[in-house]
C-alpha cells in the first residue's frame, strides 16, 4: 500500500473545506502528586522551581457507523508509517474491517494535544505510525489534526488541571463519537479524569470517565490508552468499530502472558495464592494458603515477585518501612492522593505505636509496662495523653532519619511533650461491665454476625468438630445453669427452647483445635468458650451461663477431649469478679474471630476474587462493571497493605490477636465452609436461626430489637431493589444472561479461579438466569459495603476501650484457695488488667482499631457515585436516584429508632452510643463525617 503524501493545507484551511459540525470538549488530568515516601524530599524540591509541562497526544475518537460506504473510511496496514502497531493485526486491511463491521465502516478523527510544535507536520506528529488504530481521511488519507493544546498541568498536588479543545466532526460520516484514544509523552505519569464532549448534534454532551493513570507512551511500548464513553453496551451490542478495542483492551488487562514482575505502571490483574505472608529466608516462615487441599483460601492479585531461596512455594515480601508500598497492585487500585496522605499519617501512628510503645509508657505507674487500675488506662485517652518528656529525643530521633518530617508532624501535637492522644471511645466509663451491654454488643456491637439461636434438639451445646480426631466436645452446662435466669420470667428450659429465646456464642469448636499451640506462646492462656443468652421479655439478651474449656491431653499431647468449667451470672465479692473474668475470656474469642473472620475473611479475602474478574473480564463499558466497579474501590490495594504489615508474619495481627501466627491458618479452615449464598443478608439470619421466612415470603426477626439485623434488612432491601431494576434495563430474560459472553466468563473466573478452591461445591449459582444474577450482584454489594461496615467501623467505639473488647488473655481463671484468687479479692481491677492484654500491646491495638475505624476525607458512600458521569443511561440514573431516596428512607428510619424514647434498648445500650454503623449517609459529605464517627456505608471494603 502506497504512502499517501501529505497536504500541503494548514489546518485552518481543512477545517474550513470540511463539511461538519465543530464539537467543543475538555479534558480533566491531575499531574502525579506528591508522594509521602522516601524520595518526597527530592519531588518538593523540583516543584518548587517548575512545574510539569503537558506531554500528551490524544490520537482518536472512533465513532458509532452512521454510513455504508465503505470507501469513504480507509485504513492504514499495521506496520506502516501512520498505521496500527501490531497489537492491531485484527485490523489489518478493509476487508478485515467489513469482515468485522459487515457494510458499517467507521471514521475517526485524531486530535493531537502535544508540548512543543503544536502546528508541525502531520506526518511528524504520527511518530512513525505509532498511534493506535485511526480512520483516514477519504480525501488524501491523513488523519486531521483538529486540536493541539500547549498547555501546563497544575503543580499542586489533588488538584486537576481542564484542558479545552474544538474539532470538526461530520455527525453524517463518523457517527457518534464512542472512545478515545490517549497517549502520553510525559516524563512521568498523569491522571485522566474525565474527557469531555460538549454540545453533540442530537446527543447533547458525551462524556469519556476514564478516571485512569497514564503512563508515558515508551512504558506503554508505543501502545495507546483506550477510554470509551459511558454509554454501557452489552457485549453484542458494541457497535462494531470499537469490539476489538473492547477485546484488546480485556487481554491487556488479563496478562495472561505476562507473568511479572509487575512494575507500578503495569495494568495486569491476575490471581496467585498467598504465599507472601512468612519470610523463609529470615526463619520465619507461613504456609501458603489458597491452591491446595491442606489450605483453601480465595486468591489474591499476583505481583510476579521472585521465589523465596530457601521455600520456592512462596514469594519473596520487598518490604521496607511499611509506608514506603514496596508491593504492586495495577495503579488505578491504588489510593488516591488525599487517601493516601490521610492513611499514611494514621498509619505512621500505628508503627509508633507499635514500634516504640516501650517508650510511651507513664512514668508514675505502679507496675512497669503494666496498667495498674482502669483510671491508667482511661489516661491514654483525650484526658490524658502519652508522655513523653524525657523520651523525646530518644524517640524521634530514629524515625527522623526514615520518615519525611512532613508527615511526622501531622502527628505530633503543638507542644511536642504529649503525643498521639487517643479519642475517648464511649460516654460511660463503666457501663462497659454491666451483663446487658455485654449481651447488646453481640447484636449491636462491631461483632452482631456470629449469635445464634439454639435450636430444640440442641441443649446441651454440641460440638460439631469431627469425633475420631478431637474425641466428645460436647457441652457441660446444664438446665441447672440457666434456670435462674429463666425463672424470674416463669420459664424451663424446655420451655425457652420451644420459644426460640434461647441463644448461644458459640466459639468452642472455632479455637479448640488451636489451643494447644495458641497457649504455648509467651503470655497466652485463652479458652475456648460457650455462652448461653436468654431473650428477655424487654428485648433484651440475658447472659445465662459461660462455658471454658481447654484440650485435655493424655502421654503428654494426646487429645482425648476438653476440660472446662461453667460460671453463672454474679455480681457481688469475689464470684462477681469471677463473671468480669468470664466474660472477659469470651470477649477474646470474640474479638479474634471478628479480626480474623468477620472482618478480614468475610469482606476483604472474599470480594478480592470478584474485583480481579470483574477487570479481567467485563469490559469497563459493560453495564454490570458499571455497577459493581465502585464496590471494588481501593480493595485490591487495602488487601496489599494487609500483607504487608496486617496478616503477614510478626504483623498487626499477630501481635494483638491471641492466635498469633496461628490466626491465618485458622481462617483457612474457616473458609473451607464458605458458602457465597449465605453470604446474603436474608440467607444468613436463616442459616443462624435468628430469623424465619414467612409463608407469603417475608422475614421475621425473632429479636425484634436486633439493630445489625433491623437496618441491615433495610438496607439489604434497598440493595436488591436498585439490582432488580438496573439489571432489568439491560436483561429482557435469561437467555440475555446465557448469551452474554463477558458475563458468563466473568462468573467462571470468579468460580474457577478466584474461589477455585471452591469451585465444585453444587451452591454456586449457575449464572443462567436473571434472578440469579440480582441476587448475585446485590450480594457482592452487600459483602462490600454494609456487611463491612458493620464489622469496621464500630471497632474503635468497643474494642478502642482494652478492657471491654480485650484482644488477648494471660492468665487461668483463678481457683479458690490460689494466691490469685486471694489477690483477685483484695486487687479486683489490678488482677482483670494482669489478665487481658498487657499495656504496650494495648497501646498497639488501640493504634490499629482507631486506623481501622477511620472514614477518610474522600469516601463514596452507599447510594453515592465518585462521578456524577458513572453513565449516559438515563433509565439506569433514575433507578439510581430511586435507590438513593430508599436509602434516606433508611436513614430517617434509624434517626427514629436511636431516639432514647423509642423503645429499642439494644440501640444505645448502657453505654449510651447510638447504633448508626448501618446510617447509610447516602446525603453526606465526606469531609464532614471524616475520622471515627461510627456512621456511613461506603461503597466498598477499603480499610
Amino acid at each position: 500500500m502506497q504512502q499517501p503524501q501529505a497536504s500541503s493545507m494548514t489546518a485552518a484551511a481543512r477545517r474550513r473545506q470540511l463539511q461538519g459540525s465543530v464539537l467543543a470538549g475538555k479534558m480533566v488530568l491531575v499531574r502525579k502528586a506528591l508522594d509521602t515516601n522516601l524520595n518526597s524530599g527530592d519531588v518538593v524540591c523540583q516543584l518548587g522551581k517548575k512545574s510539569t509541562p503537558v506531554n500528551v497526544i490524544g490520537a482518536a475518537v472512533a465513532g458509532e457507523p452512521r454510513h455504508n460506504n465503505a470507501n469513504e473510511c480507509k485504513r492504514r496496514a499495521p506496520g506502516e508509517r501512520g498505521g496500527n502497531s501490531d497489537s492491531y493485526q485484527h485490523l489489518r486491511d478493509d476487508g478485515q474491517l467489513r469482515k468485522m463491521a459487515g457494510d458499517e465502516i467507521g471514521t475517526a478523527v485524531r486530535y493531537c494535544p502535544r508540548w512543543r510544535r503544536c502546528f508541525g507536520d502531520l506526518r511528524r506528529q504520527r511518530r512513525g505510525g505509532r498511534p493506535s488504530a485511526w480512520c483516514c481521511d477519504a480525501d488524501d488519507g491523513l488523519g486531521e489534526a483538529c486540536v493541539h493544546i500547549n498547555s501546563e498541568l497544575h503543580p499542586t498536588p489533588y488538584e486537576a488541571s481542564t484542558f479545552s479543545f474544538e474539532f470538526i466532526w461530520d455527525m453524517k460520516k463518523q457517527g457518534v463519537p464512542g472512545a478515545v484514544i490517549v497517549k502520553n509523552y510525559c516524563d512521568e505519569e498523569f491522571f485522566v479524569n474525565t474527557i469531555t464532549l460538549d454540545i453533540v448534534p442530537g446527543y447533547g454532551t458525551i462524556v469519556f470517565t476514564a478516571e485512569s493513570w497514564v503512563y508515558p507512551d515508551e512504558i506503554y511500548d508505543h501502545l495507546p490508552r483506550v477510554f470509551f464513553s459511558n454509554q454501557p453496551y452489552l457485549p453484542n451490542q458494541m457497535p462494531a468499530p470499537l469490539v476489538p478495542y473492547r477485546e484488546e483492551e480485556l487481554r491487556n488487562l488479563r496478562g495472561d502472558d505476562n507473568p511479572g514482575p509487575y512494575k507500578d505502571h503495569d495494568r495486569v490483574y491476575r490471581y496467585d495464592v498467598y504465599n507472601d505472608l512468612g519470610e523463609p529466608d529470615s526463619g520465619n516462615p507461613r504456609p501458603v494458603l489458597g491452591g491446595s487441599d491442606e489450605h483453601p483460601y480465595p486468591r489474591r492479585c499476583r505481583t510476579g515477585r521472585r521465589r523465596t531461596n530457601t521455600d520456592p512455594d512462596s514469594e519473596s515480601r520487598n518490604v521496607g518501612f511499611p509506608l514506603t508500598n514496596h508491593f504492586y497492585v495495577p495503579r488505578d487500585e491504588v489510593f488516591n492522593d488525599r487517601k493516601k496522605a490521610y492513611f499514611d499519617t494514621n498509619n505512621l501512628k500505628l508503627y509508633i505505636m507499635q514500634k516504640y510503645a516501650t517508650f510511651l509508657l507513664h512514668a508514675d505507674q505502679q507496675t512497669p509496662f503494666e496498667f495498674d487500675s482502669f483510671a491508667d488506662v482511661l489516661s491514654l485517652y483525650d484526658e490524658g495523653s502519652i508522655n513523653l518528656p524525657g523520651w523525646l529525643n530518644t524517640f524521634l530521633q530514629p524515625l527522623l532519619g526514615i520518615i519525611p518530617f512532613k508527615l511526622l508532624q501531622q502527628v505530633l501535637t503543638p507542644d511536642s511533650e504529649f503525643i498521639l492522644k487517643f479519642p475517648m471511645p464511649a460516654e460511660d466509663k463503666t457501663a462497659w461491665q454491666t451483663d446487658e451491654e455485654f449481651a447488646r454488643e453481640m447484636l449491636a456491637g462491631t461483632n452482631p454476625v456470629v449469635i445464634r439461636r439454639l435450636g430444640e434438639t440442641e441443649f446441651p451445646p454440641k460440638s460439631k468438630l469431627d469425633t475420631s480426631k478431637y474425641h466428645n466436645q460436647n457441652s457441660r452446662i446444664t438446665a441447672a445453669h440457666v434456670e435462674k435466669c429463666l425463672e424470674v420470667e416463669g420459664l424451663t428450659v424446655e420451655q425457652a427452647l420451644a420459644d426460640g429465646r434461647l441463644f448461644i456464642l458459640d466459639h468452642h469448636d472455632h479455637f479448640m483445635p488451636y489451643l494447644l499451640d495458641a497457649n504455648h506462646q509467651p503470655d497466652t492462656f485463652v479458652y475456648a468458650t460457650r455462652t448461653l443468652l436468654f431473650h428477655r421479655n424487654d428485648g433484651t439478651l440475658q447472659p445465662a451461663a459461660i462455658e471454658l474449656s481447654l484440650p485435655r491431653f493424655e502421654a503428654g499431647s494426646t487429645l482425648i477431649s476438653s476440660v472446662g468449667e461453667v460460671y453463672t451470672p454474679a455480681s457481688d465479692g469475689v464470684e462477681g469478679h469471677i463473671w468480669q473474668l468470664a466474660k472477659a475470656y469470651v470477649t477474646v474469642n470474640d474479638y479474634s474471630w471478628h479480626q480474623l473472620v468477620s472482618h478480614w475473611l468475610n469482606t476483604h479475602a472474599v470480594m478480592e476474587p470478584f474485583a480481579i474478574a470483574t477487570h479481567r473480564q467485563l469490559s469497563v463499558a459493560h453495564p454490570i462493571h458499571k455497577l459493581l466497579h465502585p464496590h471494588y474501590r481501593d480493595n485490591l490495594f487495602i488487601n496489599a497493605l494487609g500483607r504487608q504489615s496486617l496478616i503477614n508474619a510478626g504483623g498487626s495481627s499477630e501481635n494483638t490477636v491471641f492466635l498469633g501466627k496461628y490466626g491465618l491458618s485458622m481462617t483457612s479452615e474457616v473458609y473451607r465452609n464458605w458458602n457465597f449464598t449465605e453470604q446474603a443478608l436474608p440467607e444468613d439470619l436463616i442459616k443462624r436461626g435468628v430469623a424465619k421466612r414467612r409463608s407469603n415470603g417475608e422475614l421475621e426477626l425473632l429479636i425484634k430489637d436486633y439493630p445489625y439485623a433491623v437496618d441491615g434488612l433495610a438496607i439489604w432491601s434497598a440493595i436488591e431493589t436498585w439490582v432488580r431494576d438496573y439489571c432489568a434495563i439491560y436483561y429482557a430474560d435469561d437467555a440475555a444472561v446465557q448469551g452474554d459472553a463477558e458475563l458468563q466468563s466473568w462468573w467462571k473466573d470468579v468460580r474457577e479461579e478466584g474461589h477455585g478452591d471452591l469451585k465444585d461445591h453444587k451452591w454456586w449459582p449457575e449464572m443462567k438466569t436473571v434472578a440469579e444474577l440480582v441476587q448475585s450482584c446485590a450480594t457482592i454489594i452487600w459483602i462490600a459495603s454494609a456487611l463491612h461496615a458493620a464489622v469496621n467501623f464500630g471497632q474503635y467505639m468497643y474494642a478502642g476501650y482494652v478492657p471491654n473488647r480485650p484482644s488477648v488473655s494471660r492468665r487461668p481463671m483463678p481457683k479458690p484457695g490460689t494466691d490469685l484468687y486471694r489477690e483477685l479479692e483484695l486487687h479486683p481491677e489490678k488482677e482483670f488488667l494482669l489478665t487481658i492484654t498487657k499495656q504496650d500491646l494495648s497501646i498497639a491495638g488501640i493504634a490499629l482499631v482507631e486506623l481501622l475505624s477511620s472514614h477518610s476525607d474522600d469516601e463514596v458512600y452507599l447510594g453515592q457515585r465518585d462521578s456524577p458521569n458513572w453513565t449516559s443511561d438515563l433509565d439506569a440514573m433514575n433507578a439510581f436516584d430511586r435507590f438513593r431516596e430508599r436509602l434516606l428512607e433508611v436513614e430517617k428510619n434509624i434517626v427514629a429508632k436511636n431516639d432514647k424514647g423509642s423503645g429499642f434498648k439494644n440501640r444505645t445500650g448502657p453505654v449510651n452510643i447510638p447504633y448508626n454503623l448501618l446510617f447509610p449517609y447516602a446525603s453526606g459529605d465526606a469531609e464532614a463525617n471524616t475520622g471515627v464517627t461510627g456512621k456511613g456505608i461506603p461503597n466498598s471494603a477499603s480499610i
